[in-house]
């Protein structure tokens, strides 16, 4: 038996599959890798068959369109003479295997595309990134599990321009902020403010460079929570629609949004000023004030004074190169430098905690990309090397 394949993605995977099918000299029951077929050609008895299959992924359905099989003609059966080695029909198993990864991959993230170009574009993309996951797997120095995640039928542009914040490596843009003293105490082995309440459930930003308003957010509801024992969820969508230095959903600065919530006053909880992902005007109500901050500090740039001044003071805001968060899901991730530029910073996030998986120092960064991201929204870097340029950007508002 041979077959050949092709496949039409749209709202689903339609099928076309062409399988040779003829009679063999062999028993059933016998269990060979080749079989002869009758080389006497009046006995040899060959048919093409062809099958249509509609699948739809996501309602688990599968609809047989046509069935057809008809003699195939002397002048073809005369060219077969034996079943094909596995290893010859590789390109086809690999092509199936990928289709098949593909359709894994819009089931788990519900995807679907508006037409036979955009789902053939979209499946290239995905081929390359597999292929861009593997390389990281390879030369990653840590503990890292690289491969399919919800961004992997998106190119490196389309990631960076949709989730990422250019705004973060423009260095000439940030404001000078007042330097934060040292921790009192040396950092302890290990330390995560989620094991002591500081920590709110993970958000996701959607399809908005609004990263930045996460990172700052997540930073004053640890404060909040050190100074007055509540932890609040507050609104990012405030940021987003009235800070007036930075550019909404097109990236900004934490130093510029520790200035505006300042100006403003504080911020509304998330329940009362909750997040659209875009845009919108200004609705903030000073009545409606949930937490406020007196100002805002830069950390060192030293990774053990950082490890202690969290355990002494609580998460802190960073950023970082998130090259590699495209395609990560677990452990803790060490990019080779020429992956993961330290000075092209271009994602904020919420550093937590910090400690070691087998002997692997790590920090711990609460994401805002869902809890479908990395290890339930978390993403493990690991610690001491100043990867991806964490330590270049750690910031933390006061308050008395």
């Amino acid at each position: 038996m041979s077959f050949k394949y092709t496949c039409i993605l749209v709202k689903g995977i339609r099928y076309t599959i062409t399988v040779e099918l003829s009679n063999t000299q062999c028993k059933k029951s016998a269990m060979l890798r080749t079989c002869d077929f009758y080389p006497e050609l009046q006995k040899l008895k060959t048919e093409v068959c062809v099958f249509e299959v509609w699948d739809i992924p996501w309602q688990g359905t599968s609809t047989l369109l046509k069935q057809k099989c008809q003699p195939k003609a002397e002048s073809q059966q005369e060219e077969t003479n034996k079943v094909m080695e596995a290893s010859t029909s590789q390109p086809q198993e690999e092509s199936v295997e990928l289709v098949g990864q593909f359709k894994e991959f819009m089931v788990k993230y519900n995807k679907a595309y508006s037409s036979q170009e955009e789902a053939d574009h979209r499946l290239r993309i995905f081929h390359e990134n597999l292929k861009t996951a593997e390389k990281l797997q390879n030369l990653d120095q840590g503990s890292a599990e690289y491969g399919v995640t919800k961004f992997s039928d998106l190119t490196e542009e389309e990631f960076r321009s949709t989730y990422l914040n250019q705004l973060l490596s423009q260095w000439t843009l940030h404001r000078p902020m007042k330097q934060a003293s040292p921790a009192q105490n040396p950092a302890p082995a290990s330390w995560d403010w989620r094991d002591h309440g500081a920590v709110s459930p993970v958000k996701n930003q959607g399809m908005c460079g609004s990263c930045w308003a996460f990172s700052v957010t997540g930073n004053i509801e640890g404060q909040w929570f050190l100074k007055n024992g509540t932890l609040l969820s507050l609104s990012e969508q405030e940021l987003v629609d009235c800070d007036g230095l930075d550019q909404a959903c097109r990236g900004g600065l934490p130093s510029n949004a520790y200035e505006a919530i300042e100006k403003l006053g504080g911020l509304e909880s998330e329940t009362d000023y909750s997040y659209s992902g875009h845009k919108q005007k200004c609705d903030f109500t000073t009545g409606k004030v949930a937490a406020y901050i007196n100002s805002s500090l830069e950390l060192s740039k030293d990774e053990k004074e950082i490890a202690a001044w969290l355990a002494e003071n609580g998460p802190i805001s960073v950023a970082l190169n998130a090259f590699a968060m495209q395609f990560y899901r677990k452990g803790v991730s060490h990019p080779l430098k020429i992956f993961c530029n330290p000075w092209m910073i271009d994602h904020a996030v919420l550093m937590v905690g910090y400690g070691e998986r087998k002997g692997i120092p790590f920090w711990a960064i609460k994401n805002s990309w869902g809890e479908d991201y990395g290890e339930q929204g978390y993403y493990y870097l690991y610690r001491g090397s100043n990867a991806c340029g964490i330590n270049k950007m750690c910031s933390s508002a006061v308050v008395n």
